[in-house]
Protein backbone atom coordinates (compact mmCIF):
# COMPACT_ATOMS: atom_id res chain seq x y z
CA UNK A 1 0.00 0.00 0.00
CA UNK A 2 1.44 3.31 -1.10
CA UNK A 3 1.52 6.06 1.51
CA UNK A 4 2.70 9.63 1.23
CA UNK A 5 2.77 11.50 4.52
CA UNK A 6 3.41 15.23 4.59
CA UNK A 7 4.66 17.13 7.63
CA UNK A 8 6.13 20.48 8.54
CA UNK A 9 3.22 22.81 7.95
CA UNK A 10 1.92 25.34 10.43
CA UNK A 11 1.21 29.01 11.07
CA UNK A 12 3.95 31.49 10.25
CA UNK A 13 4.41 35.21 9.66
CA UNK A 14 5.04 36.77 6.26
CA UNK A 15 8.73 36.57 5.43
CA UNK A 16 9.31 33.42 7.47
CA UNK A 17 10.48 30.07 6.18
CA UNK A 18 9.15 26.54 6.45
CA UNK A 19 10.35 23.18 5.24
CA UNK A 20 7.78 20.60 4.28
CA UNK A 21 8.64 16.92 4.15
CA UNK A 22 6.86 14.05 2.45
CA UNK A 23 7.80 10.53 3.46
CA UNK A 24 6.89 7.83 0.95
CA UNK A 25 6.40 4.13 1.54
CA UNK A 26 5.06 1.19 -0.42
CA UNK A 27 6.66 2.22 -3.71
CA UNK A 28 10.06 2.25 -5.37
CA UNK A 29 10.68 5.88 -4.61
CA UNK A 30 13.49 6.47 -7.08
CA UNK A 31 11.19 5.35 -9.91
CA UNK A 32 8.73 8.18 -9.32
CA UNK A 33 8.74 11.81 -10.20
CA UNK A 34 7.60 13.81 -7.20
CA UNK A 35 5.57 16.97 -7.05
CA UNK A 36 4.10 19.47 -4.65
CA UNK A 37 0.71 21.03 -5.20
CA UNK A 38 -1.37 23.35 -3.06
CA UNK A 39 -5.00 24.25 -2.64
CA UNK A 40 -6.30 27.42 -1.05
CA UNK A 41 -9.88 27.72 0.21
CA UNK A 42 -12.29 28.14 -2.67
CA UNK A 43 -9.61 27.58 -5.27
CA UNK A 44 -8.52 24.70 -7.43
CA UNK A 45 -5.46 22.64 -6.61
CA UNK A 46 -2.44 24.21 -8.28
CA UNK A 47 1.03 23.05 -9.21
CA UNK A 48 3.91 24.29 -7.07
CA UNK A 49 7.03 22.31 -7.97
CA UNK A 50 8.24 19.00 -9.32
CA UNK A 51 11.52 17.13 -9.23
CA UNK A 52 12.79 14.41 -11.51
CA UNK A 53 13.32 10.84 -10.42
CA UNK A 54 17.05 11.35 -10.11
CA UNK A 55 16.69 14.71 -8.42
CA UNK A 56 18.71 16.42 -11.09
CA UNK A 57 15.98 18.57 -12.61
CA UNK A 58 13.22 20.74 -11.20
CA UNK A 59 10.35 22.87 -12.42
CA UNK A 60 8.57 25.57 -10.40
CA UNK A 61 5.45 27.59 -10.84
CA UNK A 62 6.05 31.26 -11.53
CA UNK A 63 4.45 32.19 -8.22
CA UNK A 64 7.09 30.38 -6.14
CA UNK A 65 10.16 30.50 -8.38
CA UNK A 66 13.11 31.96 -6.53
CA UNK A 67 11.49 31.43 -3.11
CA UNK A 68 10.79 27.70 -2.93
CA UNK A 69 13.17 24.80 -3.46
CA UNK A 70 12.17 21.20 -4.03
CA UNK A 71 14.63 18.42 -3.23
CA UNK A 72 14.60 14.71 -2.63
CA UNK A 73 16.60 12.10 -0.78
CA UNK A 74 16.14 8.78 -2.52
CA UNK A 75 17.92 6.97 0.32
CA UNK A 76 15.30 8.25 2.75
CA UNK A 77 12.31 8.02 0.41
CA UNK A 78 11.55 11.63 1.17
CA UNK A 79 10.85 14.76 -0.83
CA UNK A 80 11.15 18.23 0.64
CA UNK A 81 9.85 21.69 -0.10
CA UNK A 82 11.88 24.52 1.37
CA UNK A 83 9.73 27.63 1.41
CA UNK A 84 11.38 31.00 2.02
CA UNK A 85 10.02 34.54 2.04
CA UNK A 86 6.52 33.26 2.62
CA UNK A 87 3.60 35.48 1.65
CA UNK A 88 -0.02 35.45 2.80
CA UNK A 89 -1.00 34.23 -0.68
CA UNK A 90 1.02 31.07 -0.02
CA UNK A 91 -1.60 30.04 2.53
CA UNK A 92 -2.99 26.68 1.44
CA UNK A 93 -3.02 22.97 2.08
CA UNK A 94 0.11 21.54 0.53
CA UNK A 95 0.07 18.09 -1.02
CA UNK A 96 2.88 15.90 -2.24
CA UNK A 97 2.31 13.53 -5.12
CA UNK A 98 4.12 10.68 -6.86
CA UNK A 99 3.85 9.78 -10.53
CA UNK A 100 5.61 7.73 -13.14
CA UNK A 101 6.29 10.76 -15.35
CA UNK A 102 9.32 12.97 -14.91
CA UNK A 103 8.89 16.71 -14.45
CA UNK A 104 5.19 16.89 -15.04
CA UNK A 105 3.23 19.88 -13.74
CA UNK A 106 -0.16 18.43 -14.53
CA UNK A 107 -2.46 17.11 -11.86
CA UNK A 108 -3.26 14.05 -13.94
CA UNK A 109 0.36 12.89 -14.11
CA UNK A 110 0.34 11.80 -10.50
CA UNK A 111 -0.90 8.47 -9.24
CA UNK A 112 -0.52 8.87 -5.50
CA UNK A 113 -1.28 11.75 -3.18
CA UNK A 114 -0.68 12.57 0.45
CA UNK A 115 -3.30 13.85 2.85
CA UNK A 116 -1.91 17.38 2.87
CA UNK A 117 -0.42 19.73 5.43
CA UNK A 118 -1.77 23.19 6.19
CA UNK A 119 0.43 26.25 5.77
CA UNK A 120 -0.98 29.53 7.04
CA UNK A 121 0.93 32.76 6.46
CA UNK A 122 -0.26 35.86 8.27
CA UNK A 123 0.70 39.41 7.37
Amino acid sequence: QVQLVESGGGPVQAGDSLRLSCAASGLTFRSYGMGWFRQAPGKEREFVATISKSGGNRIYSDSVKGRFTISRDNAKNTVYLQMNSLKPEDTAVYYCAAGSYDLCSGYGCYDYWGQGTQVTVSS
